[in-house]
């Protein structure tokens, strides 16, 4: 009765909400899934590890604590096995899993990780697509569809995912390290971090449609 009643009061979308409920076990489930499920494009992942690295600070007043190595090798994994098996998805079934969906969010995402696949090629496209909102969910079967290379798509999705794991929870956890009683501070900190994951997908925008009138 009582997990049921914290598995309904538990925010998918609210960083700290999942962060107190689950843990560190929170952090690898929905990074697995916003990495390697389509279903998984709307959860919080930048805020998530950022959020992360503040409550592994000593001496916080308010919300979990957790522990640093753990919320480390727990986001570690579940973004690189999430990416591995989006990207065995892909090429399992193609790109019927993404025009199953009706929502137009993820369709432009895949837009974009398409565009960023064929301007930037698979190296960079790949480690680039860490760090933009939606393309990083889409952009892991897109690849498997279009055929990338197993090989290829396992480097390049290790290195850029463990330098958005590990870079926004350390960032987190500095931050925290650095301000007295930062935790006052929390829902500043993550908005600031949701504004700032959104800047990539504004500027593409901006650059789409500036291409469009050009």
């Amino acid at each position: 009765m009582y997990a049921h009643s914290v598995l309904l009061a538990v925010n998918p979308l609210d960083a700290s909400s999942l962060l107190a409920a689950f843990g560190a076990l929170g952090i690898a489930a929905v990074l697995f899934a916003e990495t390697g499920l389509l279903i998984g494009f709307f959860l919080p992942g930048d805020s998530l590890l950022f959020t992360a690295g503040l409550l592994c600070t000593p001496g916080l007043h308010s919300g979990p604590h957790l522990n640093l190595p753990q919320v480390l090798v727990a986001a570690v994994v579940g973004a690189l096995a999430g990416a591995q098996v989006g990207h065995l998805l892909g090429r399992k079934g193609g790109r019927a899993l993404l025009e199953r969906s009706r929502n137009r969010r993820l369709h432009e995402g895949a837009q974009r990780a398409e565009e960023l696949l064929a301007r930037y090629g698979h190296a960079k496209a790949i480690t680039l697509a860490r760090f933009v909102p939606v393309v990083r969910t889409v952009l892991n079967p897109l690849a498997g569809a279009l055929g990338v290379p197993t090989r290829t798509f396992a480097l390049w999705q290790a290195v850029g995912g463990l330098v958005w794991t590990v870079g926004l929870i350390l960032g987190g956890y500095a931050l925290g390290s650095t301000i007295p009683n930062v935790d006052h501070y929390l829902l500043p900190a993550i908005a600031v971090i949701v504004v700032l994951s959104l800047l990539p997908l504004a500027l593409e925008f901006r650059r789409s449609r500036a291409a469009a009138r050009g």
